[in-house]
């Protein structure tokens, strides 16, 4: 992969990141990495995250892999939404766990992508699996230079 296109995905991911309040200030979340069709993000489950059963709410499982999917899929630096996702919770995640998101692009085609995200703790049991689908819309990430 060229280096200018890795540059690039490092770059809009910094910026997302740096704008993106509900993943970094209030869900606690870690940039790890943005390349190319690639991201990943990391998040501790703390006391707060906990529901009923006392165990991680799955909503901000599903958080922290929507998250993973928006830089995955904005890594090529074209503004890009969900069109749809589906998640499916393979197992619980517990207080003082560390959940990191690995995203990867399967298909790119004109506007359209699909990707998978994939959710472990720290021991690396797959916690749940995530499929997003995305559509470009008009503008850039960041603005590059001419």
């Amino acid at each position: 992969m060229p280096r200018d296109q890795r540059a690039l995905a490092a770059r809009v991911g910094a910026s997302m990141f740096d704008a993106d309040r509900a993943s970094r200030d209030f869900m606690q979340m870690e940039l790890v990495s943005c390349e190319p069709g690639r991201a990943v993000l990391r998040m501790a489950v703390r006391e707060c995250m906990l529901n009923g059963h006392a165990i991680c709410h799955g909503g901000f499982i599903f958080t922290l892999a929507d998250s993973t999917f928006a830089y995955a899929c904005n890594s090529h630096n074209h503004a890009t939404v969900a069109a749809g996702c589906s998640i499916e919770f393979l197992r619980p995640a517990h207080a003082g766990d560390l959940l990191t998101c690995e995203g990867q692009e399967q298909v790119l085609q004109g506007r359209h992508g699909i990707y998978d995200m994939r959710v472990t703790n720290q021991r690396g049991e797959a916690i749940a699996l995530f499929r997003g689908k995305s559509t470009q819309i008009r503008g850039h990430v960041i603005e590059e230079a001419a």
